[in-house]
């Protein structure tokens, strides 16, 4: 798990899932949109607690090995300001078969959004910004 300021480098990322034994490969990206709820973003701004965001992102990708036959899992949040269109989390996992690394993606998308303590901040067109309340943002 990593957390970074920067832009994901995401062809670097996905090299380091590379190794002989897997056949699959599976990664997500979330993109910072131009749209929620009705309003019109103009950029987010993501704030971390990155200790713990590191910690237990770590323990999200360590329960995912455990539950599927996966090879290599990564995960890399952004934080600070972001424009649209930037990646704002990527998800990499390799395996051996596509089922697994599918289900090991999702696994740790939806548990990251869940469990991390980190907070997004929209800012709107109308000059408006606000605090996402993100409690359901997995089952979207």
């Amino acid at each position: 798990m990593k957390i970074t300021d920067k832009e994901i480098k995401i062809a670097q990322a996905s090299n380091g899932l590379r190794n002989k034994r897997s056949g699959a490969y599976v990664s997500f990206e979330g993109w910072i949109r131009d749209h929620n709820e009705g309003q019109n973003v103009r950029r987010l701004e993501y704030e971390v607690y990155e200790p713990i965001a590191i910690k237990e992102g770590e323990n999200i990708i360590d329960e995912a090995k455990k539950k599927f036959d996966i090879h290599h899992a990564s995960c890399i949040h952004r934080s600070g300001l972001l424009d649209i269109g930037e990646c704002a989390v990527w998800v990499g996992v390799s395996s051996s078969h596509r089922k697994d690394a599918f289900e090991a993606c999702k696994f740790i998308i939806d548990e990251v959004k869940c469990r991390l303590p980190i907070w997004k901040k929209e800012y709107y067109e109308n000059g408006d910004s606000g605090w996402v309340n993100c409690e359901t943002c997995a089952s979207n």
